[in-house]
């Protein structure tokens, strides 16, 4: 099977060994893996801001870039998310009407597309900490993922997966609510993190980049004890 990666502008230019991370186990799993390097990005943020003609701009171009054709793969059910749900909003009855429809049945995020697309879940990883998984709110209320990246982390040796209270609770990463609510912002990162630390867990894991860059900001100002992963890396360690 082909599939197209599309790497998130969040994970392209602060945490591109995710990108790395991604394209490897896509391999691992017996993927053929085509990269467009003039992607940019899918207009999440833009849209978030209230810039509808640019983010419209942005997903003219997306659409340009992937073919459309065959699954296009993102390790990031954020953008996934958006795409699927604001691209019919967007691109209803404009030139790109059809690539539009042919995309948002066939763009999938990275645990779900491993899991219910390929049933591929062991990759014979080994990763020996205690974690525990932070459920983003695009993942587990927008598309219903969740068991998915619990079914991989099952299979990684070594690990030890201890749930956190309230897992599926916001962290407050939403750009929009950090820019114009930063205190509820910072709260809801404080209260996530806290619930982290109270399960002995060494790192913090999750599908989206977004959030785990907004809990890192936390953990780091407050030197705290734990680290953040996503799952991409933890399914790519120890076969390197």
């Amino acid at each position: 099977m082909k599939v197209e990666l599309f790497v998130p502008c969040v994970i392209d230019q602060f945490f591109p060994d995710v990108a790395v991370s991604t394209m490897k186990v896509l391999r691992r799993a017996g993927v053929d893996v085509d990269y467009n390097p003039e992607q940019t990005c899918c207009g999440r943020f833009a849209y978030n801001a209230g810039y509808v003609e640019e983010a419209q701009a942005l997903g003219d171009k997306f659409l340009d870039d992937f073919s459309c054709d065959v699954p296009t793969v993102a390790p990031s059910a954020a953008c996934v998310h958006y795409i699927r749900k604001r691209y019919p909003q967007l691109f209803f009855n404009t030139s790109n009407h059809l690539n539009f429809k042919k995309l948002v049945v066939n763009i999938f995020e990275l645990t779900d597309f491993l899991v219910n697309q390929i049933h591929f879940d062991d990759f014979g990883a080994e990763f020996p900490h205690k974690v525990t998984f932070h459920d983003s709110c695009s993942a587990l209320r927008g598309m219903g993922l969740g068991k998915e990246a619990r079914q991989l982390l099952s299979k990684v040796r070594g690990l030890e997966l201890v749930e956190m209270k309230q897992a599926d609770l916001c962290c407050g990463a939403d750009l929009s609510l950090q820019m114009e609510h930063e205190p509820i912002a910072v709260g809801m990162a404080s209260h996530k993190v806290k619930n982290a630390l109270n399960t002995g867990a060494e790192y913090i894991v999750s599908t989206d980049m977004t959030c785990l860059m907004h809990q890192k900001s936390y953990i780091e100002q407050e030197n705290l004890p734990i680290k953040v992963i996503h799952i991409a890396d933890v399914l790519a360690s120890g076969w390197e």
